[in-house]
């Protein structure tokens, strides 16, 4: 018998993860030791917040991040080859969207193990629900370009690919450059063309905003290293 891999959503802040999180996760986690996570401090810190008496010495955690080394990441998978199940841990959200757990998923279908996504909250989804966009047809972008030319043409070709397709487009930015983002926005699209800032998801802080370029160029918000979704969608 193989284990399988559980996908464990974390919350999007510092929110007691059970206020978020069905109670259900609290099961998995204190059945699973072996983890795959982003970094091991912050999971550390999410596992006992979720089970204060689970051992931290007990636990196994195989780093995933942009200094591992992709020929690692399959051997991350042998105790789910020798009947263990493993969790996959994102720092904050659900694994493997917009994460780079989605290598390690691959991966697990590749040698043919069971694959198990538990529910907890995604920033993009919560985002494009609570927009009033089109969440019939929409495209999650990444980052736009960090050099402001290149960014503004990634901006005009989406708004584009939104009026042709009626398709709504999200997109991420570090959030020290939220207020930059959204400058360019307004400053770029037409004055019709609808934004949505969903910005400190779930947190008590949590503010999310529709309204056209144009307005949004007389409303004055400090969105600076707050975490936040933009969403944009031209009728």
């Amino acid at each position: 018998m193989t284990g399988k891999l559980y996908l464990i959503p974390t919350g999007l802040g510092d929110n007691a993860p059970l206020e978020i999180l069905p109670i259900s996760i609290k099961k998995i986690i204190e059945s699973i030791d072996v983890y795959i996570v982003e970094n091991e401090k912050s999971a550390r810190k999410f596992i006992k917040s979720v089970s204060s008496g689970k051992s931290q010495a007990s636990l196994t955690l195989f780093s995933l991040n942009k200094f591992t080394d992709p020929l690692e990441i399959p051997s991350f998978l042998e105790a789910c080859l020798e009947g263990q199940n493993v969790g996959l841990l994102s720092d904050a959200g659900c694994p493997g969207v917009a994460d780079p757990g989605a290598d390690v998923v691959k991966i697990a279908h590749k040698k043919n193990l069971k694959v198990i996504p538990l529910v907890g909250p995604s920033s993009i989804l919560l985002a494009m629900m609570s927009s009033g966009m089109n969440g019939q047809n929409f495209a999650f972008n990444g980052y736009l370009p960090i050099e402001k030319g290149e960014r503004k043409t990634k901006i005009k070709q989406l708004e584009r690919r939104s009026f042709d397709e009626n398709q709504s487009q999200l997109f991420i930015e570090t959030p020290y450059r939220n207020n930059s983002i959204l400058e360019d926005l307004h400053n770029t699209l037409h004055t019709d063309t609808l934004i949505c800032v969903a910005c400190d998801l779930t947190l008590s802080t949590e503010y999310i905003k529709t309204q056209t370029a144009k307005q949004w160029k007389h409303t004055k918000l400090d969105f600076h290293k707050r975490p936040a979704i933009f969403i944009i969608h031209k009728d």
